[in-house]
């Protein structure tokens, strides 16, 4: 069989992409590993940036986004017991985010995608890529009967994430990446519990950090720092619940809305980037070419800016064999990819407590945050970077 985008994965990435395409009529086939069910599934947070809410709206699939998302106007820094908000909307000239679950997210692109007739093949096994340093890459899997087939096309995107097949064929041609793996960990949380705060709270406490955040009126997702070793079996909910308050008292005695936690979880955290993020007819998208640090939700809003980029490329090489934007693809999506790494960076290190840290790096951390809550000028560095670039913000 024929296409002229093959795509691996059918994650955020790969739908939109897939979808961005189909607006423009250039044929694409999803090829998945999991069930329709297990993608629609996949609990992660979501807060989407102010391009990411955009172009989701933009491409047709964001109406229940608009409806059901809470919308955040800012959020709260929170350290040495006080309160001081980074005003988002005030600092960037109306910008806000959207906190809106990546599996709903998920849930209205395969919707979209299928309501056009879109061609996504789930439960597929055995994928591998050949020939991509040609003008015929071809995709090989087994369906899921169990047959072998083969997709011929133009291009094969990958967007099947950190543990798929398309980063490994990309380093064989250029082995270079850069990695960060970071001394501390998340303990997250889902309780069923109201709403604790009408925003985000990132705090910083005497413990380490911790991150208030909401799922829906009746579920709270919150975060606590802990080391990378650590088992969820070693926090029985008396133990999270005594650390969140804790970690996030304040002089006026607030505390956060308790309830069952019914789902722990312990999230590593590292900054990957690989050096290039295309070899021959093979780009990579999302977290296949880049992983980022949970603390300024970037990972989602990455992936949908590398296809939004990438799509803008595959136009002109339909509409007049252009391939410009095609060959600078990598150049392009990198430079946002490291800004964005350096933002999370930045977050990560400024709220987190590192091990060993010694009195005059703590007092430098005390200093910076100081600084934030004084400054308008450096709320409105974290405020534009926080709501996110604009996906046509200039990169080279």
């Amino acid at each position: 069989m024929r296409t002229q985008v093959a795509i691996i994965g059918a994650g955020p990435a790969g739908l939109t992409l897939s979808h961005m395409l189909h607006q423009q009529g250039i044929e694409s086939i999803v090829l998945e590993t999991r069930a329709r069910d297990a993608v629609e599934a996949t609990i992660r947070a979501g807060v989407l940036e102010q391009g990411t809410i955009d172009l989701l709206t933009e491409i047709g699939v964001g109406e229940r986004m608009q409806r059901e998302g809470l919308r955040h106007a800012g959020t709260v820094l929170r350290y040495d017991g006080r309160d001081h908000r980074i005003d988002f909307a005030e600092l960037t000239g109306g910008k806000t985010v959207m906190v809106y679950p990546q599996h709903e997210v998920l849930k209205d692109l395969v919707a979209a995608r299928l309501a056009t007739d879109g061609d996504i093949r789930f439960e597929v096994s055995e994928v591998s890529v050949h020939d991509i340093d040609s003008d015929k890459p071809y995709v090989r899997y087994r369906d899921s009967l169990g047959n072998t087939q083969v997709i011929h096309a133009d291009f094969i995107a990958g967007c099947d994430g950190s543990q798929g097949v398309c980063r490994p064929a990309v380093l064989a041609s250029h082995p270079t990446f850069h990695e960060h793996v970071y001394p501390y960990a998340w303990l997250g949380i889902l309780c069923h519990a109201p709403p604790s705060s009408d925003e985000l709270i990132y705090a910083h406490g005497g413990g380490g950090f911790a991150l208030v955040s909401t799922r829906s009126p009746r579920v709270q997702r919150m975060y606590l720092q802990c080391d990378p070793q650590d088992k969820t079996e070693n926090w029985p909910e008396a133990r999270i619940w005594t650390e969140l308050r804790t970690r996030l008292r304040t002089h006026d005695g607030w505390a956060p809305n308790e309830g069952e936690i019914f789902s722990k979880t312990v999230v590593g955290m590292r900054s990957f980037v690989i050096d290039s993020m295309q070899s021959g007819r093979l780009f990579l998208a999302g977290d296949s070419a880049h992983i980022v640090p949970p603390t300024g939700a970037k990972g989602l809003n990455l992936a949908i800016s590398d296809v939004c980029i990438l799509a803008r490329a595959f136009i002109p090489f339909y509409k007049d064999s252009t391939r410009t934007l095609l060959d600078n693809y990598s150049a392009t999506a990198l430079a946002r990819v490291w800004r964005a790494q350096r933002f999370s960076w930045w977050m990560t290190s400024l709220l987190h407590t590192a091990p060993g840290a010694d009195q005059f790096q703590k007092r430098l951390q005390y200093a910076e945050l100081d600084y934030l809550a004084r400054s308008s000028s450096a709320r409105a560095v974290l405020a534009e970077n926080y709501v996110g670039l604009p996906m046509d913000f200039p990169v080279n």
